[in-house]
């Protein structure tokens, strides 16, 4: 009797799938979102005054970074005229070390996904790299001093 086709398929794939690195801990949580904006002034108004959020870091006259304390919105000034469509750029997903970020880095690249660059240090101590998902949406696996490591319990 012949061993059936997709048995065959499923112990090449774990055979192949074995050799590549273990997935690193848990992802601490969705907590970055990169947003454009050619009205940039008047949108860090409305999350600042309106919504409450503090600046994080402003790293350049286009660029200012967001904080509810546990989070990180990023707005950065668009180059065309808002059309009304949502415009975002790419959402990050923290890690909690520098170490587990290079782990991701390696463990996604293993995996065949698209890398986009390499691990780099953003200027505010931030660590970072990019990749696309299948739909071809930009995530970011990110290290972030003043929200890596931080735990929510699900108990309030």
């Amino acid at each position: 009797m012949s061993t059936p086709f997709c048995f065959n398929v499923v112990a090449r794939l774990y055979t192949r799938n074995s050799k590549m690195p273990q997935r690193p801990g848990r992802l601490n949580g969705l907590r970055h979102l990169a947003l454009t904006a050619p009205n940039l002034e008047e949108c860090e108004r409305f999350y600042v005054d309106v919504l409450g959020m503090e600046v994080l870091n402003r790293a350049s006259k286009d660029l200012v970074y967001l904080t509810c304390g546990n989070d990180n919105l990023s707005l950065g000034r668009a180059s065309e005229k808002s059309s009304g469509v949502q415009a975002m750029d790419h959402y990050g997903f923290i890690v909690d070390s520098l170490e587990e970020l290079h782990a991701w880095y390696e463990y996604l690249k293993a995996q065949g996904v698209t890398m986009l660059d390499r691990p780099f240090a953003h200027r505010d101590g931030a660590h970072s790299f990019h990749v696309l998902d299948p739909a071809g949406n930009t995530v970011q696996p990110l290290y972030h001093p003043a929200i890596s490591g931080q735990r929510f319990s699900r108990d309030s």
